[in-house]
């Protein structure tokens, strides 16, 4: 494992780390505590030190799992969680600090922690980036000893860009993959600027990068990638990077005859953003221990080549960038 400095954070986390939306099993399946138990030591064992959570990942019982391990154990581990999202209707009014302040206190409560790491808005609405009052009540939380960090998990670029103007946000969790390649712009260069982390989130796009899914894939009816790949319940770019799924097919296809010589295609995806020194750390997921070593399989491939990733571009040029790159 290879390790990153999270921005101004004050974290050292390695740069495969493990995010927990699909810990305790498959989208849609309900939630299997034997399952993430096995899943976050493993990840432990192999050298993860930065755990991703949020509180309505399976309403509230991956924080539970992500804290029982973590307090298992004797390494030093990082947990971050996020906040917002249990706001309903999801909307700016009804963000107020003192909500979000609640929920902070019931994540602690949940994952039996001190004091949390990293504390994430969770995707809000666009609005809530400008409202100084939202930002400030975080600070308190700090010097109450109840959070770390603050940082935001955003959408857009546009957003991100507007967060990192508050001096108290440490890091960005943002998608960013070989078919989303918009925030390597001038995102990236201004949270360099700021010492900004980036945290890389849907680094495969769903599932796609692996090369593992076909025209007759299936997926759960309770899965996202079978209900929301118009965005009928969420950012449409949340699933498959907002990509058409039969475009994406191509343009996998694509991948696989311009890198005849690699096979863990899911591999090449986790080489293609650790190219980029101002990533501090991806957390793609895993609903089980086999897909989270074939996430750290990284490390037994060569490394990319400057000719294999100029091929990566091309092809997210060719088939992806018209109809996606302006929209996140």
């Amino acid at each position: 494992m290879q390790y990153r400095q999270l921005g101004k954070s004050g974290m050292k986390v390695s740069e495969l780390s493990l995010g927990t939306w699909q810990v305790g099993g498959k989208w849609g399946s309900g939630f299997d505590d034997a399952n993430a138990d096995r899943i976050l030591n493993a990840a432990i064992d192999q050298g993860v030190n930065f755990i991703d959570t949020a509180d309505v990942y399976e309403d509230g019982r991956s924080e539970k799992a992500v804290g029982r391990v973590v307090r298992s154990r004797s390494e030093e581990l990082y947990v971050a969680t996020k906040c917002g999202r249990q706001i309903q209707p999801h909307v700016n009014a009804g963000y107020t600090p003192d909500v979000l302040q609640r929920y902070v206190e019931d994540s602690l409560r949940r994952t039996g922690l001190e004091r949390l790491d990293l504390i994430q808005l969770h995707c809000p609405p666009t609005e809530v980036y400008y409202r100084p009052e939202i930002f400030e009540r975080f600070e308190k939380l700090k010097q109450q000893g109840k959070i770390r960090n603050l940082g935001v998990s955003v959408e857009k670029v546009e957003e991100a860009l507007k967060a990192i103007e508050y001096p108290n946000v440490s890091t960005v969790q943002i998608i960013f993959n070989a078919f989303r390649q918009r925030p390597a712009e001038l995102f990236f260069k201004e949270a360099q600027r700021r010492e900004v982390g980036i945290i890389v989130r849907v680094p495969l796009a769903s599932g796609l990068l692996t090369g593992k899914f076909s025209a007759d894939t299936k997926f759960d009816a309770g899965d996202h990638r079978h209900f929301n790949r118009k965005g009928e319940a969420f950012d449409k770019g949340e699933t498959f990077s907002g990509i058409d799924y039969d475009l994406g097919l191509k343009a996998v296809a694509a991948l696989r005859e311009a890198l005849p010589n690699r096979s863990n295609l899911a591999a090449v995806a986790l080489q293609w953003i650790l190219q980029y020194q101002e990533v501090g750390c991806i957390i793609p997921g895993a609903s089980r221990e086999e897909q989270l070593r074939a996430n750290l399989a990284v490390y037994q491939e060569p490394p990319l080549t400057t000719a294999e990733a100029a091929a990566i571009n091309d092809i997210y040029k060719k088939y992806i960038q018209q109809g996606v790159h302006h929209l996140w």
